[in-house]
């Protein structure tokens, strides 16, 4: 099978995962994953890498459903490659996480429970759905040939709600519990690198935010409006008068700053959704929040509010202290990058379309396909490393950046010799193709 060197490049960082037969294996599915349409599955992997008659054909499924390989060691090796390849030197590095719905049916996947459709939901309408739901992980990087951020996805966990967590015989884990357990692991990953971790309000949490600060990650997040923030406690002055106070007098909750007239506001713009820029007011201070149970967290809180008041007021906090309250805001609008990797990820490289039904299949296939998206943008920059993606262009768009579906392409074409094949002697316009590549390109172009 024809890679060019570029990709070898990339691929090869893998290579001590794998036994030297899954690692064959895994190549080829990994190069008939990018040229599928359609379904993303093993078959039809096979058949786009030219390998329809293959008699040992099963396996390629043995790799996904018995084979001695880890997931965990592969999403560090991919981790470690985005974070070196995209990721300046000295640089602090962005996480954002989220959960994500995979929509599946079947009496077989032991895993599937009824969840949260987020996407049939509304305020005044739930509606479940059964499925698989993953926590995904990515790393926020900045592309030469776009001016937005980029997710790019590097380990993906299975959720599994309290029910079928019981059906399992398995203590069940909270997102906020398995997302503490991702940070340690993100640690032992990346020691002595600056980390922030960015979610939704799923993260807003002070048991995550107390083990996020214990590993020395910082954590940002929505804050409630009515989240009880106190003073740090007042020092003793003589011995022997009971219990210390873990907390001071307690504080204004934000919606009553929000609405006194003694607050007072700042004025900035801020690195806003669309990749423009937007005019906010601002207001933060320090404290601890706390609830009863736990320790205290010390938080930097910031409420932001719109000044032509289209947007509702809305407060954010990190555990690193002395950030600025802008760059708070900043850093939380990066976490909508991994909404449009989600996007993508179905539309163009089949999430929601494999097939499996054995656990580990399961596991494995999903974060494999996450994961497909960084490393399709690994092989665009190994590519075009000056950034100069081709763009396609018509008399009726002009396209000025990249989106995900022009890197697939640039990565596509590449995987297929890049279309430099042999001309004809007589006919210099003719081009001749082997026909084992015909067959190829005409299954890709007709199924």
């Amino acid at each position: 099978m024809f890679l060019p060197s570029e990709i070898i490049s990339v691929v090869a960082h893998f290579a001590p995962a794998f036994t030297r037969p899954s690692y064959r294996k895994a190549i080829v599915l990994l190069v008939g994953t990018i040229l599928a349409r359609g379904r993303r599955t093993v078959t039809a992997a096979l058949r786009s890498a030219g390998l329809q008659q293959h008699k040992q054909w099963a396996k390629y499924h043995h790799l996904l459903n018995r084979a001695s390989w880890s997931g965990l060691t592969v999403s560090r090796l991919l981790l470690q490659l985005v974070v070196r390849s995209l990721v300046a030197s000295g640089a602090t590095i962005d996480l954002v996480t989220d959960e994500t719905m995979e929509r599946r049916w079947g009496r077989k996947i032991s895993k599937r429970g009824h969840w949260r459709d987020s996407l049939a939901s509304s305020k005044g309408l739930n509606v479940s759905t059964s499925g698989l739901r993953w926590l995904v992980l990515a790393v926020v990087v900045k592309l030469p040939w776009s001016r937005h951020y980029w997710a790019l996805p590097c380990l993906s966990v299975l959720l599994t709600t309290p029910k079928v967590s019981g059906q399992l015989g398995k203590r069940h884990k909270t997102v906020a519990q398995v997302t503490g357990q991702l940070v340690q692991w993100v640690r032992r990953a990346l020691p002595g690198r600056a980390i922030k971790l960015i979610g939704d309000g799923a993260y807003s949490v002070i048991e995550l935010g107390l083990r996020c600060r214990a590993s020395g990650v910082t954590l940002i997040a929505p804050l409630r409006l009515d989240a009880r923030l106190f003073d740090w406690p007042p020092t003793r002055t003589r011995k022997g008068q009971g219990r210390p106070p873990i907390v001071g007098q307690q504080l204004p909750t934000l919606v009553q700053v929000a609405r006194s007239a003694n607050t007072r506001w700042q004025r900035s713009q801020l690195a806003w959704y669309d990749g423009g820029r937007k005019v906010v007011d601002w207001t933060s201070g320090i404290a601890l929040w706390y609830s009863t149970g736990t320790a205290p967290l010390p938080i930097r809180w910031v409420l932001v509010r719109d000044p032509s008041g289209q947007l509702p007021t809305r407060a954010y906090f990190s555990t690193d202290l002395a950030q600025s309250a802008p760059t708070i805001v900043a850093d939380f609008v990066k976490r909508w990058s991994l909404e449009v990797t989600f996007e993508e990820s179905r539309e163009h490289l089949g999430v929601e379309t494999q097939r499996q039904w054995n656990d580990q299949a399961i596991e494995r296939t999903t974060p494999a396909l996450f994961g497909l998206f960084s490393l399709v943008v690994l092989f665009g920059q190994a590519l075009y490393p000056e950034g100069q993606l081709p763009l396609p262009q018509s008399a009726w768009y002009t396209k000025t950046e990249a989106t995900f579906s022009d890197v697939l392409a640039s990565v596509r074409r590449a995987l297929w010799h890049n279309f430099n094949y042999q001309t004809s002697a007589v006919t210099p316009d003719m081009v001749l193709i082997p026909r084992a590549d015909l067959e190829r390109l005409a299954y890709a172009v007709c199924y």
